[in-house]
């Protein structure tokens, strides 16, 4: 059963793994699906993090547009996918960085893990993208 728009977005501020895919750019690959963090309020652009120059920064830059999956199994199986066009992207900063970790790390490990992160990962940035497409459904609910 498709969810109401008010039950998606819900779905989609819980912190769940979510799955990015981007076209790969070339006519004999498939598109490029990798698990992100993210996060989303009702309402506004649904944003990710991902290294400066990674093959998902380019291949995002060259769609200009991605689809993101949440999706749980408990207590029903849920899901929740979105599609649309890029936004912004621009630097992360250390706010956003910290504000994605709280989100899907105890508050005890949140300091540690950014810290350790901004050493070994590089530059970071953010992409922003309009949800502009929506498939749901809960498959627990007949």
């Amino acid at each position: 059963m498709a969810l109401s728009r008010e039950e998606r977005e819900q779905f989609l501020v819980e912190p769940h793994i979510g799955a990015l895919s981007v076209d790969s750019g070339a006519p004999d690959r498939a598109p490029l699906v990798v698990p992100v963090w993210y996060q989303y309020t009702p309402g506004a652009d649904l944003w990710i993090v991902t290294g400066a120059d990674s093959r998902k920064d380019r291949l995002i830059v060259a769609a200009g547009r991605f689809s993101l999956l949440a999706e749980r199994t408990e207590p029903t199986v849920r899901y929740v996918s979105v599609e649309g066009p890029v936004t912004e992207r621009a630097p992360c900063t250390r706010e956003q960085f910290v504000e994605m970790a709280a989100r899907y790390l105890p508050a005890d490990t949140v300091d540690e893990y950014v810290n350790a992160s901004a050493g070994d990962q590089g530059e970071q940035v953010v992409f922003r993208m309009r949800p502009q497409r929506w498939l749901s459904s809960d498959l627990g609910v007949f």
